[in-house]
């Protein structure tokens, strides 16, 4: 058990991680509040350049900034860099998200210097990627990944954030989730409507994204520029 003198420092460290977290949430307000309209883009941290999911990534990225549209990701390697570098070699603008991890995660050369940012909480990262996005692509990955669609999902659905374009890239990876979703979840046991699957249009290159973006705003992305939730 622990002792009195030991609850007491726990409170102590708890009031101290609270100060830590509202500095964070302020230092990305700060940062990501004079943005303009921007695209997260998540996906796996493992992929090299060269692999096609790396290659469709920063393709995808190079037309989102034509279409006047910045890119956010988690800042780290893969198709985060991939992203980033897209945006970056394009001239658009370019924001990592980074987080400290004991692996696989370090700034990729392709962020803005300004537009870097670096979170001890996963929680405050997410309000970060949620807030400032007029639209989510989910390019194949891990858990990561999945835990970043799966919540931005859940808040579309509960009404917490306005309904904005969920993109999912790439068939033959996110099908035959889909399909589970729609057939387990859905028809079998009846633990979401039908009519949500809706939410995760399927495509396979850039011009697609591109092209539920614009149908979706109709062909202005300014029609996004205020954050897709208030605080």
């Amino acid at each position: 058990m622990r002792s009195m003198k030991q609850w007491s420092q726990l409170k102590g460290e708890n009031s101290w991680t609270m100060f830590k977290i509202l500095a964070e949430l302020v230092d990305g307000f700060e940062t990501m509040n004079n943005l303009g309209p921007c695209i997260s883009i998540f996906g796996s941290a493992r992929v090299k350049e060269g692999h096609p999911h790396y290659e469709l990534a920063r393709k995808i990225s190079a037309r989102l900034t034509e279409e006047g549209f910045g890119i956010i990701t988690g800042g780290g390697p893969g198709i985060m860099e991939a992203a980033n570098r897209g945006a970056f070699e394009n001239n658009g603008i370019s924001v990592g998200l980074n987080i400290n991890l004991p692996f696989e995660q370090f700034h990729n050369r392709y962020i803005d210097p300004e537009k870097s940012l670096n979170h001890r909480f996963f929680f405050v990262r997410k309000v970060m990627f949620v807030k400032y996005s007029q639209a989510f692509i989910a390019m194949p990955g891990g858990f990561g990944t999945l835990d970043e669609l799966f919540e931005v999902l859940t808040l579309s659905q509960t009404g917490k954030i306005k309904k904005i374009p969920i993109i999912l890239v790439g068939s033959e990876f996110w099908l035959p989730l889909k399909n589970w979703i729609y057939q387990s979840m859905g028809e079998q046991f009846s633990y979401i409507s039908l009519s949500d699957i809706d939410m995760l249009p399927v495509v396979d290159n850039e011009e697609e994204v591109i092209q539920i973006i614009n149908q979706f705003y109709g062909g202005d992305g300014s029609k996004g520029l205020q954050p897709t939730f208030e605080l």
